[in-house]
């Protein structure tokens, strides 16, 4: 597999991340979390992101230090409606003016017909990952951006393993929509599963850092539909 890199800073502490005046504890080591959360029927948000604060590792509380490095959230991107929702939430919802943010596309392999059609799907990759910087820079001017571009076939392995290279705090990805409860019967009696609910699950289940899979829960409702190692689309209203 080989790698394409835009500029990478050096990897920063592991540190608490605010969220709505609250924060999100992150793990140097992976150790297993025990406990359940208590969802209130009017799936109250507050109460969800304490919970998530509870459980972070007890010798990992924030100092000015730490406040003033900031965090590394790495958002995974694509073209899909779903990548572009998740980065839109990490924008708003956790991204603070000392933290950075790497922007992670991971893209199927080259093929090795000739450099003319790798030169062209290469661009296309960079174009994408200009995009999703840019639009960064514009809704929080002033957050250190990085971008980072990986071939591969196994996305979720990669993303996994990238997330500890550069000692992220955060990783977000998109989730897709849920399909119909008849689709879902057919799925289960195939046994087959869609490639980005595969690898987003792989990343939630097997990342050393605090993993979120995050999609908007629908224009009339409003919110967002959050799932972690311990919480499954929990509604965030936000």
């Amino acid at each position: 597999m080989s790698r394409k890199y835009a500029r990478l800073c050096g990897a920063r502490p592991t540190v608490c991340l605010p969220i709505l005046s609250l924060s999100l504890r992150s793990k140097r080591k992976s150790r297993r979390r025990s406990g359940s959360v208590e969802a209130t029927t009017d799936h109250n948000s507050t109460k969800f992101l304490k919970n998530i604060s509870s459980r972070g590792d007890d010798d990992l509380g924030s100092t000015a230090e730490d406040v003033k490095n900031g965090n590394k959230i790495m958002v995974v991107v694509d073209s899909s409606l779903e990548a572009k929702g998740a980065l839109e939430w990490a924008l708003s919802h956790t991204v603070q003016p000392q933290d950075t943010i790497v922007l992670l596309h991971v893209a199927k392999p080259s093929k090795q017909e000739g450099a003319d059609s790798n030169g062209s799907t290469n661009l296309r990759d960079f174009e994408l990952l200009r995009s999703m910087k840019n639009v960064c820079q514009r809704k929080r001017p002033g957050v250190e951006v990085e971008v980072a571009l990986l071939e591969g076939k196994e996305k979720g392995p990669i993303i996994v393993e990238e997330a500890k290279r550069q000692r992220v705090s955060l990783l977000v990805l998109g989730q897709k929509r849920k399909r119909s409860t008849w689709w879902q019967l057919i799925k289960r009696w195939t046994r087959s599963r869609s490639s980005g609910e595969v690898f987003v699950e792989y990343c939630i289940q097997n990342s050393a850092c605090m993993t979120i899979a995050v999609r908007r829960k629908s224009k009339k409702l409003g919110g967002y539909l959050i799932t972690t190692k311990l919480h499954k689309n929990f509604w965030l209203l936000a």
